[in-house]
Order: structure tokens, then C-alpha cells, then sequence
């Protein structure tokens, strides 16, 4: 341990011997990159001026080709304009051809071209100057003619001789420049072979580099490895540390994989060609289907279900989407049996291949549907009860109407017939002789007919006043208090807390009224209330009537229950929660029995419903 407590460093002999070869390697490979570069820009060059010899080569077979075009052209054509220009455009041919062929037969050694390459192409340019010759001085005839004679019209011996020797030059010419092919392929094959050596010179520096580079290297890197041993040794402690949240991130990992397990297991998708067959299908859609993967070798339509319909359906689904994702929900029958519902998402796959074209994407969401159902059969339930409801309430509100019509019909037949059929007796018995009891009987009929008069008047009033017609709710409710004190005796007061009078729609102001009258008419009745105080309010939208009684109050929690019929009792209370809901509005009723009774009416407007008018 103590002898390895330090590093010692690297010898200094070994170092330097090690940095001698290391730097001799790199300018070894250095020197044979430049050298492989000069021979590769050296060869660029060659093939640049191959292949202008091979460019100017091909040029001379166009420009005999156009020689004999412009001579033949001058036979044809008889404007002496158009024959001016041709004979221009000869003169230029000609000039541009000479002057490539002599560059041909000059410039080969500049070119790059040996010695013994240079005598061969020589001896090919021999054989073809003939004819080179022959055809040059055919045209310089014709030329000449027509500058010193004007003769336009060459003569026909010249074409000829230009005609035979157009043919054996193109045959020649292609063989030189073939031959200047031949000699840059040669040119590149010795490129090659240096390139070879270059390379294999590099490799023997590179093999070199590993014997005596890097093999000290990794002696002295395996000492290091020694001494690292005993750092491993002293950091046990942060190891065991490291290793319990490596175990930690194992069980995070090992979570993780169960749930992809599961995602994959419960994923319900599958894959078609354009065709309809399918690529692929998860395992947890083929158990769900009652399918095994035999059953996959046909069109996804007829595995989705067995039911001959639906298959029709969803092959005519899957064939007309091609461009947009469609979603489906789908009622299917499985190989088993079973009826289920899918939740359907096609979507196209745009590939150039066109193997998988169509991608299904599905949910099972037959529960869902099995809920909804229930869901509907519960609400139809509701329905059905709402409506048995309403029938019954709208039966109660007929009942509670004839009753009304019998109450309405006994005032009038107890008191203002019975007072109708005394005032007729007494009228019947006035006897004119007795005088004394005919003044008497007169009083007593002044009497009966004012009493006649105020029952009249009290059944009017209750069934329509006209205050509330004319006035509106504010008027109307003051008059009914101060009507309802002066027939009853009572102690019924009205406070109007508001500046102006109000008017609201017609239906509004005859349901409070109504509910306002039931409240003072129990309050009296069966309250045996002496003191009632009906008070009236309008603020934010909201109008708001309270009506206080100090009578003898009920239990207030039969409130939330419907009679069943008028001998229950209580069917002025429904009536009055009816009026207000047939028009939105609030009903609050509180009674402590032995202490009175509050009736709250509360009616939200808008603010466009009511028109102001001055008292």
C-alpha cells in the first residue's frame, strides 16, 4: 500500500522514445497524404486535358460532318443572300477545323501523352491526313471559286471528293479517339497501383504506431487500473449508497414495464393493406374477437364480426377512407357470439410502399353503452314519473278549482241568496194599510239590500279586482288590505316601500296577487291573526313582498309534502308554491307555532319588463 501510495511518473527515456516514434508516424502519414494528394491533382490535371483532346477529337467529326452539310447546302439553295451567308459560315468551319487538327498533332506531349503513346497516334494521324487533306483542299476550291469568279454553284467534283472522303476521316477519327481513351484508362490504372501503396505504407505506420505507441501506453494505463483498485477499496461506502438507488430505479423500471405490459395487452388496434387484408393484430383484440391467429389470413370487415350486415358496413366504411381519420361507433357480433360496441378511429398511412395503408384504432365501450341504456330506460322512467306527477298536480289544481267554484257558489247561495230571498218576502209582505210595520219592514229592507250590496261587492272583489287590471299589483294589494280591514275587523296594514308604481306583465301580477290574498285569507281564517302586515318592495330587478302575522302559526315541516285531497288540509299552500313556479319565482314560508307566520315572495324581473308610471 505504501509503495503504491504515490504515482511514480513516466520514464523519461521511454517518453521521449515514444514521442520520437509518435511524431515520426504522424509525419509519415502527413508525407504520404501530400504525396497521394499531388498524384490525385496530378491525375485531375491529365483527365482535364485527356479530355480536351477527346473533346477536340470529337469536334473534328462534327465540324467534317458540317463542312459537307454547308457544300451540299450551297447546291440546294439558289437565294444569292442565303448563299453569302453559307459561304461565310464555310470559310469559318473550315478555319475553326484546321486549326484543331494541327492543336491534335502538336500538343500530345504537352498533354501528357509518352513518347511511344505520341509515335502511335502519329502514325494514325499520317493514315487520316489524306483524306484531311483531300477534303481541305475541296473546300478551299470551292471557296476560291466563288471569291475570284463569283461562281456560287460549286462544282460537282469537288462535292464528290469531299463526299468520299468524309466517311474514311469519321472512321479514322473515331479510332484516335478511342486511342486517347484507351491512354487516360492507362493513365488511371497507374493511379491506382500508387494509391495501393500509398495505402499499404499507411497501414505499416499505423501497425507500427501500434507496437510502439501505444503498447507502453497500455502497460502504463494497466498500472494506473492497479492503483485505481484502491480508490474502488475506499469509496465501498458511496458504492452501497449508489447500489440502493440503482435497486430503487430497478423497481421504478420494473413498475414501468408492467404498465407498458399492460398497455400492450390491453391495447385494441390492428393494421390493413389497401386491399382490406390485415397486416397485423393485437393479441388482446384477437381475444376479444374469439379469434386465433389462423383467422387473421382474410379482409379485417369479416373478422371484425360474423353478422353478414355489419360486414357490408364496415367494408364500405374501411374502402372510403382515404384521406381523413374517421371515427366510428360500431356494434359488432364476435366469433363467440357476443355483442359488443367499438369505438371505432380509422386512419390512413400515407406510405410510398403502400403495405400498411389503413391503421385501426379501437376501445371497447360496451359497458358504456350498457350504462347509456340504463341511463335512458332511467330517464324515461323519470319521465314517465315527472309526467304521472305533473297529471296528478294538474288533477289537484282541477279539484282545487271546484272547490274554489263550491266555495264561490255556497257564499253566494248562504249569503248573498239567502239575503236575496228575505229581501223578496219581506217585499211580498209590505202591507200598505199598516203603516207602522210597513215603515218598519222598508228599514229592514234598506238594511238587507246594503248588506246585499257589500256581499256583492266582497265576491267581486275577490274574484277580479279591477285595481289590478287597471292600477297594476302596487294599487291592487292596498286595496285588498284595506277592503279585507274594514269587512274583517281586522288590524290589516300595507307598506309600500317603493317611490314609484311599478308595472310587470299581467300573468306575474295576477299570480302574486292570488298567492298575496291565499297568504292574508289563511292568515285570517286559520291563523285567527288580528294583526297582518303586507309589506312591498322593489330593488335590483327583484320585487319583493313580505306578509307578517301574529296568529296562532303551524308546524311549517308539512311544507315539502303534496295533499293528496282538500280534506288534508293544505292545498292553499300548494296552490300558491304552483302560482309562483308557473312564473319563476321564490316562495319562503316560516311559522313557529304560537308565534305567527312570514310569507316571502320573491319575483326576479328584467330590467325591459316593467314600465314606471307616477302615482
Amino acid at each position: 500500500m505504501n509503495d503504491n501510495k504515490y504515482l511514480p511518473p513516466l520514464d523519461t527515456t521511454t517518453f521521449q522514445r515514444i514521442r520520437k516514434w509518435y511524431l515520426f508516424a504522424l509525419a509519415t502519414i502527413a508525407l504520404s497524404i501530400i504525396v497521394a494528394q499531388i498524384l490525385i491533382q496530378h491525375h485531375l490535371n491529365s483527365q482535364l486535358d485527356d479530355s480536351k483532346v477527346i473533346n477536340v477529337a470529337g469536334r473534328q467529326r462534327a465540324y467534317s460532318q458540317k463542312l459537307t452539310k454547308e457544300v451540299l447546302l450551297l447546291k440546294e439553295i439558289s437565294d444569292p443572300d442565303q448563299r453569302n451567308q453559307i459561304f461565310a459560315e464555310l470559310r469559318e468551319t473550315l478555319t475553326v477545323w484546321k486549326e484543331s487538327h494541327q492543336a491534335l498533332q502538336q500538343s500530345e506531349v504537352a498533354m501528357g501523352i509518352s513518347k511511344a503513346e505520341n509515335e502511335e497516334v502519329q502514325v494514325l494521324f499520317q493514315n487520316i491526313n489524306p483524306h484531311y487533306n483531300a477534303m481541305v483542299g475541296a473546300v478551299e476550291n470551292i471557296i476560291s471559286d466563288f471569291k475570284d469568279s463569283g461562281k456560287s454553284n460549286p462544282d460537282q467534283s469537288y462535292v464528290d471528293i469531299l463526299l468520299e472522303n468524309e466517311r474514311s476521316f469519321l472512321e479514322m477519327m473515331d479510332t484516335i479517339v478511342n486511342k486517347y481513351d484507351v491512354l487516360s484508362k492507362t493513365h488511371l490504372q497507374h493511379l491506382k497501383y500508387k494509391e495501393y501503396l500509398l495505402l499499404a505504407i499507411s497501414l505499416l505506420i499505423l501497425i507500427l504506431e501500434i507496437l510502439f505507441i501505444f503498447k507502453p501506453l497500455s502497460l502504463q494505463i494497466r498500472n494506473t487500473i492497479k492503483n485505481l483498485i484502491v480508490a474502488q477499496r475506499k469509496s465501498d461506502d458511496s458504492a452501497k449508497e449508489i447500489k440502493k438507488l440503482f435497486q430503487e430505479k430497478e423497481k421504478s423500471l420494473q413498475e414501468l414495464q408492467e404498465l407498458n405490459f399492460v398497455i400492450d395487452n390491453a391495447a385494441l388496434f390492428a393494421s390493413t393493406k389497401q386491399d382490406g387484408n390485415v397486416v397485423f393484430i393485437s393479441k388482446k383484440f384477437n381475444e376479444l374477437l374469439g379469434r386465433n391467429d389462423q383467422d387473421i389470413n382474410r379482409p379485417l370487415y369479416e373478422i371484425l364480426t360474423t353478422d353478414e350486415g355489419q360486414q357490408q358496413y364496415l367494408a364500405e366504411v374501411l374502402k372510403s377512407n382515404r384521406k381523413n381519420i374517421r371515427t366510428e361507433e360500431i356494434r359488432i357480433k364476435t366469433a363467440k357470439g357476443e355483442s359488443l360496441w367499438l369505438d371505432m378511429s380509422i386512419i390512413p398511412m400515407h406510405q410510398s410502399s403502400a403495405q400498411q395503408s389503413i391503421l385501426i384504432l379501437c376501445s371497447d365501450i360496451t359497458e358504456r353503452k350498457q350504462n347509456e341504456q340504463k341511463v335512458a330506460q332511467l330517464t324515461q322512467a323519470n319521465y314517465e314519473e315527472t309526467m304521472r306527477q305533473k297529471q296528478l298536480q294538474a288533477s289537484q289544481i282541477v279539484e282545487g278549482q271546484e272547490e274554489e267554484r263550491k266555495r264561490i257558489a255556497k257564499d253566494i247561495h248562504d249569503g248573498i241568496g239567502q239575503m236575496l230571498t228575505a229581501l223578496k218576502f219581506n217585499i211580498e209582505s209590505i202591507n200598505l194599510t199598516n203603516k207602522e210595520k210597513t215603515a218598519e219592514k222598508i228599514e229592514y229592507i234598506k238594511s238587507l239590500a246594503s248588506d246585499l250590496i257589500k256581499g256583492v261587492r266582497t265576491a267581486t272583489f275577490n274574484l277580479t279586482p279591477p285595481e289590478l287590471s287597471d292600477h297594476g299589483i302596487f294599487p291592487a294589494l292596498h286595496k285588498m288590505t284595506h277592503e279585507l280591514s274594514k269587512l274583517t275587523g281586522k288590524n290589516i296594514l300595507f307598506e309600500n316601500k317603493t317611490d314609484k308604481n311599478i308595472r310587470f306583465n299581467s300573468l306575474a301580477e295576477t299570480n302574486i296577487y292570488r298567492v298575496v290574498q291565499e297568504a292574508v285569507n289563511n292568515a285570517i281564517k286559520y291563523a285567527e291573526a288580528n294583526f297582518i302586515l303586507v309589506t312591498i318592495n322593489y330593488n335590483d330587478n327583484i320585487l319583493s313582498v313580505v306578509i307578517d302575522d301574529d296568529g296562532k302559526g303551524f308546524d311549517d315541516s308539512i311544507l315539502g309534502k303534496v295533499p293528496k285531497n282538500t280534506s288534508e288540509g293544505g292545498m292553499g299552500l300548494f296552490f300558491m308554491k304552483e302560482r309562483m313556479n308557473y312564473i319563476n319565482g321564490r316562495l319562503f314560508i316560516n311559522s313557529i307555532p304560537g308565534k305567527g307566520t312570514r310569507v316571502t315572495i320573491n319575483y326576479k324581473t328584467d330590467s325591459k319588463e316593467y314600465i314606471d308610471r307616477e302615482e
